[in-house]
């Protein structure tokens, strides 16, 4: 469940990136986005992630933080922390304290080895709409052009002067929708050198499974 989670919080972020083949207006609003958050210190999100499950009459609700900058990133959830300096990656269990170390291959193209692809994902394989302005806010919708994609839908709301993600919907043709609830958007936030790594120091008797 966790590395579920995990996937479907990137696979969000990575929607939120990408950029719009035919409306001028959402294309607009989006660029801003992106430059905002590209020219930042940090991208720094706290977020309340709610998944329902029409087939199943089921829903979850899961709290979460994400602090991410350059190719680093820390994600933290309930069961597990995430750290990635660039080379490294931490996944903290404190249930069972344990932490396992991996390292990604070079040759790895994708959110968990190389985060600041999500900002320059530019023209993939969606249509983009502007559908609604209102007084603080921009939506867009986002559709893939495959028209196999179990992908049905991403809505991004998005602040009109501040340029900030306020909330994201995900829909699947498997009954699944995915909401994000930003409730805290920042771009101050500076991150010092060891922010990403790992430090044994703050968990003392943590079990660290080295399979680098």
């Amino acid at each position: 469940m966790k590395r579920v989670s995990l996937s479907l919080v990137f696979t969000l972020i990575t929607l939120f990136s990408l950029y719009p083949q035919e409306d001028p207006v959402a294309l607009a609003v989006l660029d801003r986005f992106a430059a905002a958050a590209k020219t930042a210190p940090s991208v720094s999100m706290e977020f309340t992630m709610i998944t329902s499950d029409a087939m199943e009459n089921r829903k979850d609700t899961l709290e979460g933080k994400v602090v991410m900058a350059g190719d680093s990133y820390r994600l933290t959830l309930p069961e597990s922390i995430t750290w990635f300096n660039g080379t490294d990656n931490w996944n903290y269990m404190p249930s069972v304290k344990e932490v396992t170390i991996t390292r990604h291959p070079d040759e790895e193209q994708s959110f968990f080895s190389k985060p600041s692809m999500l900002f320059e994902m530019y023209r993939k394989d969606f249509r983009a709409r502007h559908t609604e302005s209102t007084s603080t806010t921009e939506i867009i919708d986002l559709f893939p052009a495959d028209v196999k994609s179990e992908l049905i839908r991403v809505r991004l709301t998005i602040g009109k002067k501040t340029s900030d993600l306020i909330a994201a919907e995900y829909r699947t043709r498997n009954g699944i929708t995915v909401t994000i609830e930003v409730k805290e958007y920042n771009l101050r936030f500076k991150p010092d050198n060891k922010y990403f790594d790992f430090n044994p120091a703050n968990h003392k008797g943590v079990e660290i499974i080295d399979m680098r």
